[in-house]
């Protein structure tokens, strides 16, 4: 396991933490790593929590250390950003919900994996960016990320202009799914967790299914994997369980 990150079995429950204290940036080789624990997490969880040791969510990508400067050619250079992408398809594709809590600055790709958590909770402190541009870096790897998450124009704002959202903006933008006083967010993560973890695991996992699926397909298909979803979901012996 990466040296920066923090992975903790807890129950049914993965906690995975962030855990660069230094500057609390995201290495490539974190990002590699995040996306191996996130596309396992399946195997001994019904959900993963995903949050950073503090007291910023992630101030954004950094190369990791070492003497070998980035590829001069863009053909070669392309596959030294592998490992970013790569963990935005894993929490598109872990099979189990990733929960994030979000506290202090989300910068770039901070912002871009609290958009790809599939419930997230904000304190009320949190700040958001996109700051790539003003470091004259173009920050379509952060677009890849946001780009089915948030609407155009607040994209293309966030990105032109690098400025900083509070929290509450964060949530009309689709960025986070609540905004909660920070005296209040452990107590709220903490009841959603367990409220999601009482829910039968085959719902948990096909909610998930279906919303990465069914977007991109037309409206017939769309409804035809819904059908076949609930008749799979339904009859599975975990739902018929009493909760």
């Amino acid at each position: 396991m990466h040296q920066h990150l923090k992975v903790e079995q807890k129950g049914r429950l993965l906690n995975i933490t962030l855990n660069r204290a230094e500057d609390n940036g995201v290495s490539d080789s974190m990002a590699s790593a995040l996306s191996s624990v996130l596309l396992k997490a399946h195997e001994t969880s019904d959900a993963v929590l995903l949050r950073s040791a503090g007291p910023d969510f992630c101030t954004g990508r950094i190369r990791d250390a070492g003497p070998t400067p980035a590829a001069s050619e863009a053909y070669t250079r392309r596959d030294e950003y592998d490992g970013i992408f790569g963990s935005y398809q894993a929490m598109r594709g872990a099979k189990v919900p990733i929960i994030g809590v979000i506290e202090g600055r989300c910068m770039g790709f901070g912002t871009a994996i609290a958009s790809l958590c599939d419930v997230s909770f904000a304190s009320d402190a949190a700040t958001f960016n996109i700051p790539e541009i003003g470091h004259n870096v173009m920050p379509t790897m952060v677009m890849s990320a946001v780009y089915d998450r948030m609407n155009r124009n607040a994209i293309l704002w966030m990105a032109y202009s690098t400025d900083f959202i509070d929290a509450q903006r964060a949530l009309a933008y689709g960025l986070v799914s609540q905004v909660v006083p920070a005296a209040e967010l452990e107590n709220e993560v903490a009841r959603f967790v367990q409220l999601l973890l009482s829910r039968p695991r085959p719902a948990i996992l096909g909610l998930k299914e279906y919303l990465r699926v069914a977007p991109r397909m037309d409206e017939q298909a769309a409804i035809d994997y819904a059908r076949t979803l609930h008749s799979m979901v339904n009859t599975a012996a975990a739902m018929k369980k009493d909760h």
